[in-house]
């Protein structure tokens, strides 16, 4: 993981003390930051099985519950292995693509999933294509020499406080009404949010390249 302040995703939450501590902790590990990077990607897995598992969406709404935990994990791994590198001292120099390929990956199994989750598998997929296609677009502009925009209104963090609101909604649902209709509605909003993610960034990098 290497990243410069300036192309570093703005998180509130590394500020924070327990934030602090747990980064503190492992730097005096030999645990690197690409490791942090890639171990991301098993919670992902274990989330998106969650959520294909054949009693996800009949009578086990707690996997849903579950799928949270999986989501949150995930980000922990995202912001850790950043603190690590930056605030430990542990940049690499091929830190920037376990830095972005991890993500994209984790992404991936997530949204492809929850469509796969809702019999809509056209959507999850759609939805990741979306995702990978935002992060291309931010990183197209710091490849011509613009700061990356993490811009939303759908960018990594959206879409996994979105996911998580839609498991935690849907559990509910699932268990008083039986229905998945929280999770349809959060594969359309992921995808969509995704879209004008894509056309925000690109109408911003414009400018900026127009202004230069």
């Amino acid at each position: 993981m290497a990243e410069t302040d300036k192309n570093r995703r703005p998180l509130t939450t590394r500020s924070a003390g327990w934030a602090k501590c747990l980064a503190s902790g492992l730097v005096k590990t030999d645990i690197s930051p690409n490791q942090i990077s890639v171990f991301s990607i098993v919670p992902a897995i274990a989330g998106a099985w969650l959520l294909m598992c054949p009693n996800a969406l009949s009578d086990s709404s707690w996997l849903l519950v579950l799928v949270v935990v999986c989501i949150q994990l995930r980000l922990l791994c995202n912001m850790l292995d950043g603190m690590v590198a930056i605030e430990g001292g542990k940049q690499s120099k091929v830190g920037v693509l376990y830095n972005e390929i991890p993500d994209r990956i984790a992404d991936s199994l997530f949204i492809v999933a929850l469509g796969y989750a809702i019999a809509m598998p056209w959507l999850g997929w759609l939805g990741a294509l979306l995702a990978a296609k935002t992060a291309y677009i931010r990183v197209l502009g710091g490849a011509n020499g613009l700061t990356q925009d993490f811009r939303g209104p759908m960018a990594k963090q959206h879409r996994m406080a979105a996911m998580s609101l839609g498991c935690l909604l849907g559990a509910a649902e699932l268990h008083f009404h039986g229905t998945q209709y929280a999770l349809v509605v959060t594969a359309y909003v992921i995808a969509a949010g995704a879209a004008l993610t894509c056309i925000t960034r690109t109408v911003a990098i414009a400018q900026k390249l127009k202004q230069q």
